[in-house]
């Protein structure tokens, strides 16, 4: 009996030995960056600046994975279900981790137990636009086009229950307004139709939207942020326009699978921290209107618990369901 439990404890002494071992000789092979969209996008953008600078301090590559499809659920669900050991990682954003848990009745992941929380990425600001014709030259002249006929001023997104949806439910709660939602297949074919006039307003994030303000083919009347943006510096924000308290902004975040060991949480925050520093990254991402969110493991985690608790009880009221 006393030799039979000297072997387990010898066994266990050699797996935690091993498992140290690993641990402290990652990584040993290259990274998977999951992305769970299509390539050319912002999620894939940010991920491929900073895998570089990140595969460079690591030692190995960062290889970018694109797993598309199912409003980020197919890519989550791939990173969930992945080994814990470090080697397989990746975006989930504002959708992934705060909206889809209040908007499908089931997952094929759970946003507060599968993942481990390894750092914040970046966020995009959004702003409320209308095309250039609309009589409104302000936000208050907004509101009250939009009071003077209930329902019939229309507000574009890029598709049900995404950034964009969820932000002018958030507007009319806070506004107490009734304002006409028109949901598209993807932001492009939304910000073609406000350009055309097709449509008389939307939220919109910055990256895919900037050169069109920059051209005047759409007009911004204040952006969602705490501070005026230094890229639309004449632009007031909501609160200097009369909505005070409202912020709104696609973000994204990096996660592995859950059970990630300690150590290696840790040093892949260390150099993603470190590329968001790099002026470099830091002033392309800045230029596309990409505002990046260093944070630790700890604040990410409270920061995405925040959200949760917030865009749950704003799709709640609007009742938004996706299943």
């Amino acid at each position: 009996m006393k030799r039979k439990t000297f072997r387990i404890l010898a066994a266990a002494l050699v797996a935690c030995t091993f498992s140290a071992q690993a641990q402290n000789s990652f990584p040993a092979q290259p990274v998977k960056w999951v992305v769970p969209y299509a390539p050319g996008g912002t999620t894939d953008v940010i991920a491929r600046h900073l895998a570089v600078r990140m595969g460079q301090d690591l030692g190995q590559p960062v290889i970018i994975d694109n797993k598309p499809g199912a409003a980020s659920i197919i890519g989550a669900t791939f990173i969930a279900r992945s080994a814990p050991d470090g080697y397989t990682v990746g975006t989930a954003d504002s959708g992934t981790l705060a909206f889809n848990p209040a908007m499908y009745s089931s997952l094929t992941y759970n946003a507060e137990k599968d993942f481990s929380y390894i750092g914040g990425l970046g966020r995009m600001p959004l702003v409320l636009a209308v095309h250039p014709s609309f009589p409104a030259k302000n936000l208050q002249e907004y509101l009250a086009q939009v009071r003077k006929a209930p329902g019939s001023i229309s507000s574009a997104s890029s598709g049900p229950g995404s950034p964009l949806h969820v932000a002018l439910e958030l507007f009319k709660q806070r506004t107490h307004t009734d304002i006409l939602h028109v949901a598209y297949k993807g932001s492009a074919p939304a910000l073609q139709d406000l350009m055309a006039g097709q449509v008389q307003s939307m939220f919109v994030d910055l990256p895919p939207s900037l050169s069109m303000i920059k051209a005047g083919k759409i007009r911004v009347l204040a952006v969602a942020t705490p501070q005026r943006l230094s890229i639309l510096p004449d632009v007031p924000t909501m609160a200097e326009a009369g909505v005070p308290g409202f912020e709104a902004y696609a973000w994204q975040g990096f996660v592995g699978p859950a059970k990630l060991p300690a150590s290696v949480v840790e040093r892949l925050n260390k150099d993603l921290v470190t590329a968001l520093k790099d002026p470099g990254i830091r002033a392309k991402l800045e230029e596309l209107g990409i505002q990046p969110m260093s944070m630790t493991p700890q604040q990410f985690a409270e920061f995405t618990r925040s959200e949760q608790k917030l865009w749950a009880g704003v799709i709640k009221a609007a009742n938004i369901r996706l299943d």
